[in-house]
């Protein structure tokens, strides 16, 4: 079922006779494979307003990722959260949609900066598991009255609702942009380099950490964007207060950090190798800790450390390595095997989940939409 319009997608779900599969774009498989009927989202397409004097825009959920960017690009601007394309580590096809970045909050290196996927959004419209039509947040930046369901909805995964519109603020794009290069250094004086860079004044907007680098070395890498002179300046800067850490270089070149960064973005160090892939969420201080506890196959360091991608052999449950050390992991890539008998999403405890299931019941009582894909 592809639903056309927002009235249509209603009608879908109100007559609705057993579980949904709700689906964006169909880029990323991720939970436990949900049983039910198909509903694609990606009839809902197009720009309903965009602003650019007014940093707004708002579009249907199943409008692919590529055409908001190309909108934006042509005005100067950008989507701020810098958001992952997850096809080349999972070896997808399909075209990712608004609607399943909001739903996946989906965000890249650059939140360390600018903040999340859910940060930027301003309203939502979605359709409940009823079929009833819900809205809240607006078009404009200023808007708080309400309930913030436009957070609720961005990381649920349309457990609650099925969206249709989401409203964006989004920024200028930067004049260039300079990354810093550090080689060679182990986890532990990466995370400390890192540390060092984002306690800087000098507005970082990208720290990350290759414990195997393109080359094969090790390469941490921080990253500036702005006015020219202002990144020269700040680069400058930088280079000096991380030569205590190792030989420094630093990269302009405009196509070689665009492609860095995409790299980094989008974990293509890990496409096509054989084993899980797991996204976790722990204090920076922490990472060369957990890296070392998991004895993974593959590890990168984003977000100055405060968030590890880990390739580990297939079938592994790597959360017991978190004991100690707190956090939380999400299993992104497995097959369909692991993906039922390892619970995809962290475990939450007894009082979070209920609050959860709690919440899912108010807004689908017949628990139709993506039943169990959550928990």
């Amino acid at each position: 079922m592809t639903p056309q319009t927002e009235a249509d997608l209603a009608e879908i779900i109100a007559g609705a006779a057993g579980p949904l599969q709700v689906q964006g774009g169909g880029t990323r498989p991720i939970g436990v494979p949900v049983e039910g009927e198909l509903l694609q989202t990606g009839g809902m397409s197009g720009i309903d307003l965009y602003e650019p004097g007014a940093l707004t825009l708002v579009v249907k959920a199943g409008t692919p990722l590529a055409e908001v960017e190309a909108a934006l690009d042509a005005e100067g601007q950008r989507l701020p959260f810098e958001p992952m394309d997850h096809r080349v580590l999972l070896g997808t096809s399909g075209e990712p949609t608004v609607g399943g970045m909001a739903a996946a909050n989906v965000s890249g290196p650059r939140r360390i900066q600018a903040g999340a996927c859910r940060d930027f959004m301003l309203g939502v419209r979605f359709v409940d598991g009823m079929g009833r039509v819900l809205k809240n947040g607006g078009r404009v930046m200023k808007n708080v009255t309400g309930y913030d369901l436009v957070k609720l909805m961005a990381g649920s995964y349309g457990t609650l609702g099925v969206l249709s519109e989401v409203s964006f603020k989004v920024l200028p794009k930067p004049e260039t942009a300079a990354t810093i290069r550090v080689a060679g250094l182990s986890d532990e004086r990466a995370v400390a380099a890192m540390a060092a860079a984002l306690g800087s004044p000098f507005d970082v907007s990208g720290a990350a950490h290759l414990p195997q680098g393109p080359e094969g070395a090790a390469l941490t890498m921080i990253r500036v964007e702005g006015f020219e002179k202002s990144v020269a300046y700040r680069a400058e800067q930088l280079k000096s207060r991380l030569s205590a850490f190792g030989e420094v270089a630093v990269d302009t070149g405009a196509e070689k950090i665009a492609a860095d960064w995409k790299r980094l973005r989008d974990v293509e160090a890990f496409a096509g190798q054989p084993g899980d892939v797991w996204r976790i969420s722990v204090k920076p201080s922490d990472a060369p800790t957990l890296g070392a506890a998991l004895k993974a196959e593959g590890l990168i360091y984003d977000w100055g450390g405060g968030l590890v991608w880990a390739l580990v052999g297939a079938g592994r449950d790597i959360r017991p390595a978190l004991a100690g050390i707190g956090g939380h992991a999400t299993l992104v890539r497995a097959s369909e095997e692991t993906r039922k008998t390892i619970p995809v999403f962290q475990p939450e405890p007894g009082p979070v989940a209920a609050l959860s299931q709690g919440v899912r019941a108010k807004f689908d009582p017949r628990g139709i939409l993506n039943p169990g894909l959550m928990g």
